[in-house]
C-alpha cells in the first residue's frame, strides 16, 4: 500500500507490480478500440438497411423507388462514417484491432454490394 512509512524504491516497485497487472508474463489485458467497435455497428447497421432496401424493392416488385434510393444513401453515408471509424480505430494505443478490421472488411463489402446495385440499375 502507498504510505509514508514505504520508502522511494518500495512505492516504484509496488507501482510497476500493479501496472503489469496479473496476468502470465506481466502482459496486461487489452482492451478492444472503441472506434473499432463503432465501426462494427455502424457497417453492420449500414449492411442491414441495405439488405432491407433490396427485400423491400423486392417485395413491392420495384414500385418504392423513393423511399429505397433515400434508404440506400442513408446506409451508404453511414457505412462511409463506419469505415472512417475504422481506419481511425487503428491509431488507438494499446488496444486489440479485431474490431478495426471486421468493420472496415464488412464496410468494403456493403460499399461494393452497394456499387454493385447502383451499376445494376444504371445498365
Amino acid at each position: 500500500m502507498f504510505g509514508i512509512g514505504k520508502s522511494e524504491e518500495e512505492r516504484r516497485r509496488e507501482k510497476e507490480r500493479k501496472k503489469r497487472g496479473m496476468r502470465k508474463y506481466g502482459q496486461s489485458y487489452l482492451k478492444p478500440s472503441r472506434r473499432g467497435s463503432i465501426s462494427c455497428w455502424c457497417t453492420g447497421g449500414s449492411l442491414v438497411i441495405l439488405a432491407g432496401c433490396i427485400l423491400y424493392a423486392f417485395l413491392s416488385r420495384g414500385k418504392a423507388a423513393g423511399i429505397v434510393g433515400g434508404l440506400s444513401v442513408v446506409s451508404f453515408v453511414i457505412d462511409i462514417y463506419g469505415m472512417y471509424c475504422a481506419v481511425q480505430g487503428f491509431l488507438e494505443r494499446d488496444r486489440r484491432y479485431l474490431n478495426c478490421k471486421i468493420g472496415l472488411g464488412v464496410g468494403v463489402i456493403t460499399l461494393i454490394l452497394f456499387m454493385a446495385i447502383l451499376v445494376g440499375g444504371l445498365g
